[in-house]
C-alpha cells in the first residue's frame, strides 16, 4: 500500500467532543491513526475531514459519512491501492492492515465496514461516485464493497477487539489500556 485515508471528517455527535483530539497514548488519537498507516506501509495519508492541521481534505458534500469522506479523499489522490481506516479505531495493529492489504483490489473483515483497502481506479471511482448521488442508507461503505464485489476476509487470528469503534465516551473508556 502506498497511501493511506484516515477518516476524521465526523461530527463525534455521540462522543461529545473531537474523537480525533481525545489523548492516545500521550497523542491525539489522529495522530496515532496517522502512526499505525505509516507503519503498515502506507507512504502517505491523507486525512478525510476539514482538519487543516492535517491538511486535511473537507467532504466535497457534507454528512454522507464515511463515503462522502473516502470520496473526497479519493479525488485528491492518484489511481492506486489505498488503505482507509476511521479515526476512532485505537487498537488496530499495523500487522492486521497489512494482512487485509493483501487482498487487494477491495476488502474489509468480515463484519467491519472498515478498515478497508480499496484500489483507486475508474471502476471505484464511478461506485463513489454513484453512492454520493444517493442520500440514506445506500450511501454506505457496505454499498461499496457490494458495488465492488469486495472481499470478506475472515477474521481468523484477528484480535477483534483491534476493530472496536470509539463512537460513545462509555466506548472510549471501554479501550483504554
Amino acid at each position: 500500500m502506498t497511501t493511506g485515508i484516515l477518516l476524521a471528517g465526523g461530527r463525534s455527535s455521540r462522543m461529545g467532543r473531537d474523537k480525533a483530539l481525545l489523548a492516545w497514548r500521550g497523542k491525539p488519537l489522529i495522530e496515532h491513526m496517522h502512526d499505525v498507516l505509516v507503519a503498515a506501509g502506507a507512504r502517505q495519508v491523507v486525512v478525510s475531514g476539514n482538519r487543516p492541521v492535517w491538511g486535511g481534505v473537507p467532504d466535497d458534500v457534507p454528512d454522507l459519512g464515511p463515503v462522502g469522506g473516502i470520496a473526497s479523499a479519493a479525488a485528491a489522490l492518484p489511481d492506486g491501492d489505498v488503505l482507509i481506516v476511521p479515526v476512532d479505531m485505537p487498537r488496530l495493529r499495523p500487522g492486521t492492515l497489512k494482512a487485509l492489504a493483501e487482498y487487494a483490489p477491495c476488502a474489509s473483515f468480515s463484519g467491519h465496514p472498515l478498515p478497508m483497502c480499496l484500489r483507486l481506479d475508474e471502476r471505484s471511482r464511478a461506485a463513489l461516485h454513484q453512492l454520493i448521488a444517493t442520500p440514506g442508507h445506500e450511501c454506505s461503505v457496505a454499498a461499496l464493497m457490494n458495488l465492488l464485489d469486495g472481499v470478506r476476509v475472515t477474521l481468523d487470528g484477528v484480535d477483534t477487539r483491534e476493530l472496536v469503534n470509539c463512537n460513545t465516551p462509555a466506548e472510549w473508556l471501554e479501550v483504554q489500556p
